[in-house]
């Protein structure tokens, strides 16, 4: 369909119709850019929903342990992903369909105006022709009624006896230059007829119908335009979607990560304090005088269930009970009261050892602690070995840098894992003070890990650092183990072994390994092993890269951590 064929006298209607063509485009733009608006809104309020939400520092310590609260945070870290999609939605838009629209627009206009000029110069020579075959006309319609009146003058003088010779043939030459001038505007006025016919044929056939089909052809791009930046749009928005759907699956994964069977367990790991519950109340026998008390018999801490002075009739214990300070309501009480100091000690600072913290507060610290000096050990132990690296890359090519330079660091980072080394056993001596057990890790680990430090180190003497209620290293001196009293209060005895020797009755089995790789004994204390060969683990490694193992042949020792595979029992357990 062709508007120039169609719509040949609608000129003025089309030229209307694509003027609302580009004002939709322009509403168009403005629908975007209101849309993009609204997006970025939603983003914003969206992410300072977040924020507002967010955890502060002092709560995060305290709920991190819930998976209630931790499935929250990551519910709104999701939702504050989500907000960013929104983001890019309103960003996409502006940078490509806003910007597309704009560009559309203006070619538009431009083309318009240009289509217009065209169409207007086209009318314009066909009004001229018009004109001028509206002159000739009128010009021959006057040179013909000249004529006809000439020819009536002719006629009554050639009929009236009274005019002389003269006259007559002086109006039959009248007569004749005005029927030659009549002829001469017929002509004009056949010649400009047949002018104007053809340019009014090649108006409406060829100029107007190429106006028309320039208008079409615009009009028609624009419609295909607002087509694929409607598609755009909607290809934008999907493109987020599998985003979108990734933090709506992120959220209900969050939801099912939540468990009240782990944060009850998380609660009593928090708030449990490890005493043991109150015996009875002990009875008081005036008649004697003597009040039995039991209430320390199995090391329960005093409180207000403690032994009194006094009487019944005594005012001050009356008055106390009626305040609800004394009597049954006192264990509860105190209950609330031992919370609360836990509470309170958890927030400030405890003593070195956190003896002032309940007892399974106290082994919670203690084992705190204890990963912390393992990470940063592992840390200082993997930067050393890069020193090492870099200083072997040094020593086989100078040009790089000199390996001497690294020495200094070298001997410091020895010096930083021996001091943490020593550290950490020192709380492993609390832990194990505590649950009333040997050191873990003895004078025969930390004459080990010395060993392995001084090994990685380029003829470096290493200084033990001396720990205040942990056990000297004494070389050449045999090591003494004091076995533990049994349950029924008999002590088991002390047993001096030579260097090499280790207490079985100290170190049961607690799992098996595998050698992965051959490995020579060449520490004190350490024992050799074939790649393959079982053993039995008695000691896990603390931090220090071994592990204590017993071969089939009953011999004892110290291997490397990461020659081994291990499978520790209380691993099927679980």
């Amino acid at each position: 369909m062709s508007w120039g064929i169609e719509l040949w006298d609608q000129y003025d209607t089309i030229a209307s119709h694509t003027q609302k063509g580009i004002d939709f485009c322009e509403r168009f733009t403005h629908f975007l850019k209101d849309r993009c608006a609204i997006e970025l809104k939603y983003a914003s309020e969206l992410k300072k929903l977040v924020k507002n939400y967010q955890p502060k520092k002092k709560e995060e310590e305290e709920y991190q342990q819930y998976s209630w609260a931790v499935k929250f945070w990551e519910v709104l870290k999701e939702l504050h992903d989500l907000a960013g999609q929104h983001e890019v939605i309103a960003e996409n838009t502006q940078g490509q369909v806003i910007k597309d629209v704009q560009i559309l627009i203006g070619e538009m206009k431009q083309q318009r105006r240009k289509d217009l000029q065209d169409g207007a110069k086209v009318q314009d020579t066909l009004k001229d022709s018009l004109a001028k075959l509206d002159k000739s006309r009128k010009n021959y319609e006057k040179a013909f009624k000249m004529a006809e009146k000439a020819t009536d003058d002719y006629r009554k003088a050639d009929a009236d006896i009274n005019l002389s010779r003269a006259e007559v043939e002086k109006t039959r030459n009248q007569m004749m230059i005005k029927n030659n001038q009549c002829d001469e505007s017929k002509n004009e006025y056949a010649a400009q007829l047949q002018q104007t016919n053809q340019h009014q044929r090649d108006h409406y056939t060829q100029q107007m119908p190429a106006v028309f089909q320039q208008m079409q052809s615009m009009e028609e791009n624009r419609i295909n335009k607002i087509k694929s930046m409607v598609r755009q749009v909607a290809d934008i928005e999907r493109s987020v979607i599998p985003i979108i759907n990734t933090c709506i699956d992120g959220m209900v994964k969050a939801s099912d990560g939540i468990s009240a069977e782990e944060d009850s367990k998380a609660v009593i790991d928090k708030f449990k304090s490890g005493f043991p519950i109150p015996e009875d109340i002990p009875f008081e026998d005036l008649s004697n005088a003597s009040v039995i008390d039991t209430s320390n018999a199995n090391g329960t801490p005093k409180n207000s269930l403690d032994s009194r002075k006094g009487t019944v009739s005594d005012k001050k214990r009356n008055k106390k009970d009626k305040k609800g300070g004394g009597g049954l309501f006192g264990i509860f009480s105190s209950s609330k009261a031992t919370i609360n100091k836990i509470i309170g000690l958890l927030g400030e600072e405890s003593k070195e050892d956190f003896s002032d913290l309940p007892p399974n507060q106290q082994r919670k610290a203690l084992n705190k602690k204890i990963e912390e000096f393992k990470k940063e050990i592992a840390r200082e132990t993997a930067e050393r070995e890069g020193m090492l690296k870099m200083k072997d890359v040094y020593v086989n090519n100078p040009a790089l840098g000199d390996p001497n330079a690294l020495e200094k660091k070298i001997e410091e980072n020895a010096l930083k894992i021996d001091s943490l080394q020593a550290e950490m056993r020192k709380f492993q001596g609390y832990l194990a003070n505590m649950d009333g057990k040997p050191s873990p890790a003895g004078q025969r680990r930390s004459s080990l890990s010395d060993d392995s430090i001084s090994q990685s180190s380029t003829n470096m003497e290493m200084s033990q650092t001396s720990i205040p209620g942990q056990p000297q290293i004494v070389p050449n001196e045999p090591e003494v183990y004091t076995a533990i009293d049994d349950e029924d209060g008999d002590h088991v005895g002390e047993f001096d072994h030579p260097e090499g020797d280790f207490d079985e009755e100290g170190y049961p089995v607690i799992g098996t390994c595998r050698a992965l790789y051959p490995y020579e004994a060449g520490n004190e204390g350490s024992v050799a092993m074939g790649e393959g060969e079982e053993m039995f683990v008695l000691e896990q490694d603390q931090g220090d890269g071994w592990t204590r193992v017993r071969k089939h042949d009953n011999s004892e020792g110290f291997v490397p951590t990461s020659y081994i595979q291990c499978h520790f029992y209380d691993q099927d357990e679980v």
